[in-house]
């Protein structure tokens, strides 16, 4: 899927369109948002600019769950409690970063951008 760009489709002053001199090039397109679910670990990379790979989570059943201490340790996420980010992520159950979490360990507020880093990370709030 092509986003549209700045300047390749804009109209002049007087209300007529501007043709655009060029079309798009491959680093300009955009790809669907991935939305991470609770579910099945799974990832998709994709590839950047420069050839370097990138990763996003697109399910993932594990967290690693880090207390105050600073001590990791891997926990099963159950649900996603709370969402600041929508409102309806927590209904849809849409891991995003500052959404808490409800894992085997207690509740804990990820930390990470899963889309971008590919990997969940949290940090304990409560214990269970």
């Amino acid at each position: 899927m092509t986003r549209p760009i700045e300047n390749l489709t804009k109209r002049k002053p007087t209300g007529g369109r501007s043709r655009p001199q060029r079309g798009r090039r491959a680093y300009e397109k955009d790809g669907y948002a991935i939305e991470p679910l609770v579910g099945q670990a799974s990832v998709r990379t994709s590839r950047r600019r420069g050839g370097s790979l990138s990763t996003g989570v697109i399910f993932a059943d594990f967290a690693n769950v880090s207390d105050r201490s600073g001590k990791a340790s891997k926990s099963k996420i159950l649900r996603v409690k709370k969402s600041p980010a929508n409102r309806d992520y927590e209904r849809r159950g849409v891991i995003t970063r500052g959404s808490v979490l409800e894992t085997e360990a207690g509740e804990a507020v990820v930390t990470s951008r899963p889309t971008a880093d590919g990997v969940v990370n949290a940090v304990l709030t409560t214990k269970k």
